[in-house]
């Protein structure tokens, strides 16, 4: 690999990474710079113990001996620590202009929030935007609850503010809650449990104890003195009796189901009937069409059941996975003696001795008789990638909710030179490689062998470190690389897979 070419520019004219935008203005800048997004980072010169502020030209726009932390975009929070170990901070944009002023306060970003930020000073909070306007003036306790919503304590007692600084209801609240879909969980003023509107107004009240809102229009109760779940409905009709050791609902995909279990045995709850399909399985998994995978402690083994808890395939899997290709449900199962690729039928549509290879949105990657294919699933018409002997295969427990899909595979060509492609057969890290190590828990970045030497590079193809380390050791979020003696590390960034759209 070739030195680290310096292409900076601002984000309109080149799309690259961020954490590549930060090695190229470390290597400019000739000090380090800590972090960078939304065109400005910030850096840190172990020399004079300063730091700056640079923009994505490598610019440095301003320069403090005090601490700067990045928020958001062109927006800083600057701490300055005093003799007697007490701090000042300020809220300052890339040029060190002040817009909150330096004070003893500390700030709280709610879910870094680019709107507002809260200022706690004298053991009082208030709400500023990030141009320095006081939304909330300074009261005992805010919170912030989601959903441009504000819980503000005064004389003990909570009142609902809005994104604009205005007390939308006068009602008075014993404590904080959070909203979730504009929707709020409380205990009234009866002991009730009570379902509130982001204004404050009510929308159902309970006689029994909702313990969640998380499947609503549907509420999980817990009953006082056993400590049992049951489930009701927003009118509180009873679904099922408070008999479950736990209740949880379906929290990603279609959200379909809620599960209760008791004694190690799962009841589905199907929200389309209304109905309770008790189980004799402890973990199900949903597929599609009222399908669930389930798992034996037993025999380590996955099989298929449906919503009655007949067994549709036997438990004898090592793997079942369901995949939205080309618009169509399909579920892939793989043990020791056969691959199938199930199709909304349950209809297998792999050929004999075929392997699946990796997952697209769009078609697959199998192999067979050694032969590397696109495999598109509509027609089960096949295009063959050229030139390419070997795919590393990827681990099957790297599909989970947020890697719905497989990374870019690495290949191997004719001439034994590794380089990665994507979903569509392109090309996009070349082929000049001896090896390359890709990581399995969703990792963007990969170290590359050349001459018996070790760099990392990343699917966006940019160099992020050069191939001149000796030894690599990967540590959780933290590749490190040993060169005479010395540790240089990288921290790796979160491959949220989408179908490797590059």
């Amino acid at each position: 690999m070739k030195n680290l070419v310096f292409a900076l520019c601002s984000s309109v004219c080149m799309a690259q990474t961020n954490q590549y935008t930060k090695i190229l203005l470390s290597k400019k800048t000739g000090k380090e710079v800590t972090s960078y997004s939304g065109g400005y980072g910030t850096v840190y010169d172990s020399k004079t113990k300063t730091r700056s502020i640079v923009d994505s030209l490598g610019n440095i726009t301003f320069e403090s001996p005090h601490s700067i932390s990045h928020i958001f975009k062109n927006r800083f929070i600057l701490t300055a620590e005093e003799s007697n170990y007490k701090t000042k901070s300020a809220v300052i944009d890339e040029k060190g202009n002040q817009l909150l002023p330096l004070d003893n306060q500390s700030f709280n970003t709610p879910w870094l929030s680019e709107k507002c930020i809260i200022s706690t000073k004298d053991g009082e909070e208030a709400v500023y935007d990030y141009n320095g306007k006081e939304i909330i003036p300074y009261a005992e306790r805010i919170q912030f609850a989601g959903e441009d919503r504000f819980f503000v304590l005064k004389d003990k007692k909570w009142f609902l503010y809005n994104l604009n600084g205005k007390q939308i209801s006068n009602r008075e609240f014993r404590e904080d809650y959070h909203f979730e879909n504009g929707k709020a969980l409380i205990i009234n003023e009866d002991n009730q449990s009570e379902i509130i509107s982001k204004n404050g107004e009510t929308l159902h009240t309970f006689s029994t104890q909702i313990y969640s809102l998380a499947s609503y229009p549907y509420l999980i109760t817990k009953n006082r003195i056993t400590g049992k779940y049951g489930l009701v409905d927003a009118e509180e009709n009873v679904l099922a009796e408070e008999i479950y050791d736990d209740i949880s609902p379906e929290y990603f995909g279609a959200k379909q189901y809620i599960y209760l279990r008791k004694k190690g045995k799962t009841t589905v709850f199907n929200k389309k009937d209304k109905k309770l399909y008790p189980g004799n399985f402890k973990y199900l998994t949903p597929l599609f069409n009222d399908l669930f995978t389930v798992y034996s402690d037993k025999s380590k083994k996955y099989g298929i059941v449906n919503l009655n808890g007949e067994i549709i395939t036997p438990q004898e899997y090592d793997f079942i996975q369901s995949f939205d290709i080309s618009g169509k449900d399909f579920i892939y199962l793989k043990n020791e003696k056969e691959e199938k690729f199930l199709d909304k039928d349950l209809k297998n549509i792999l050929e004999e001795n075929t392997q699946a290879i990796a997952f697209y949105p769009d078609q697959l990657i199998i192999k067979k008789r050694d032969i590397y294919y696109q495999f598109f699933v509509l027609d089960r018409s096949v295009s063959i990638l050229k030139d390419i002997t070997f795919i590393k295969e990827q681990e099957p427990d790297f599909f989970n909710i947020f890697n719905l899909y497989s990374k870019p595979v690495v290949c191997k060509n004719s001439s034994n030179l590794y380089g990665i492609i994507n979903e569509k057969g392109k090309e996009i890290v070349p082929f000049i490689y001896d090896d390359i190590i890709a990581f399995e828990n969703s990792e963007n970045e990969f170290v590359v062998k050349k001459q018996d030497k070790y760099g990392v590079v990343n699917f966006q193809n940019e160099p992020l470190k050069d191939i001149i380390y000796d030894k690599y050791y990967w540590q959780k979020e933290v590749l490190k690389l040993d060169k005479d003696k010395k540790t240089d590390i990288l921290y790796f960034t979160r491959f949220k897979n989408t179908g490797s759209r590059l």
